[in-house]
């Protein structure tokens, strides 16, 4: 039997005893406040699932605590004016949580996409200008085909300035509020788990999902809605923020409303410069739901994309 060998200072060396441990042990017992802490926290902080359901949950509180607050003042405001209160109840609901989340994960609030050193700077005028641009372009279309007609003024005097003053802060509300909810702090928090690409497209969809609700509404308007949406997930890439995409969709929806005076998404409403008018077929005109329902608006769409991905070639949104 082969011997011990002995180490340089005399003594044998020996194997250290290996200890076997069942595969079949309890595992460590963990603390309820442990076991909390793994549900709830990760290496990153709070859990993206858990940042993501408290952002909602204080975006719905907030909404319906600002709704029970101001029913009161709205009951005594006409429908126009309750509906910009409306705007500013909804872009506080989508705000207000964001700023919490942002003190919570230790981030800016400027990398959800709308850093405010950039507010209303150079990015949201030039896409005010596409917006309207665009939409110009699918009006003057439409004419050319004979499914639309500008009309008549339909506003005189200081209600022309009046009115358009009104539909534009509204239509900012709206932009700010549509574009930072979908493409704002969701998109930031999605895109962690999915990908830019595939986040940006579940939320494109759902924003065209949404707009079904609206009275008036149909499919090819949804449709229409979701890719707009989804070419503002493109400007967001490129610019690195959601200004371009703020200006871009008030001046739309300004230019449908107030100065083409066009139902928007299906709403028709007061206060528009024009008395213009829809004739022939709807898949042409866009019928009821307005120049988002016409099939020209996805070549324009088709065409907005292809210039803005050529202009802005660069990443710069992360993700």
């Amino acid at each position: 039997m082969e011997e011990p060998k002995e180490s340089s200072q005399g003594r044998p060396n020996r194997q250290p005893e290996q200890v076997e441990i069942s595969p079949l042990s309890p595992p460590p017992q963990l603390t309820l406040t442990q076991r909390l802490r793994i549900l709830f926290v990760g290496p990153e902080g709070l859990r993206l699932v858990w940042r993501f359901v408290l952002y909602l949950a204080m975006a719905s509180g907030i909404a319906f605590l600002l709704s029970d607050l101001l029913h009161p003042v709205q009951s005594s405001l006409s429908r126009l004016w309750v509906s910009l209160l409306a705007e500013v109840q909804l872009l506080t609901a989508a705000v207000v949580p964001a700023l919490i989340m942002a003190r919570i994960e230790r981030r800016p609030f400027g990398a959800y996409g709308l850093p405010p050193h950039l507010a209303f700077g150079k990015t949201f005028w030039l896409g005010a200008v596409w917006g309207l641009v665009a939409l110009t372009v699918l009006m003057i279309v439409l004419r050319g085909v004979g499914v639309f007609y500008f009309g008549g003024l339909a506003l005189h005097g200081v209600r022309v300035l009046k009115f358009a003053a009104f539909w534009g802060v509204f239509f900012l509300l709206v932009g700010l509020f549509e574009e930072f909810l979908m493409r704002g702090y969701t998109l930031f928090t999605l895109m962690q788990a999915f990908g830019f690409w595939p986040a940006a497209i579940m939320l494109s969809i759902l924003f065209g999902a949404i707009h079904l609700a609206n009275q008036g509404e149909a499919w090819i308007g949804a449709a229409a809605a979701g890719l707009i949406g989804f070419f503002f997930c493109l400007t967001l890439r490129r610019t690195g923020n959601l200004w371009f995409a703020v200006g871009f969709h008030a001046s739309w929806d300004w230019g449908e409303t107030y100065l083409y005076s066009v139902p928007n998404s299906g709403t028709v409403a007061p206060g528009h410069l024009l008395s213009s008018s829809f004739h022939g077929s709807p898949w042409l005109s866009g019928g009821s739901v307005g120049p988002e329902g016409s099939v020209f608006v996805f070549v324009v769409i088709a065409g907005l994309w292809v210039i803005f991905d050529r202009l802005h070639p660069e990443v710069k949104y992360p993700g």
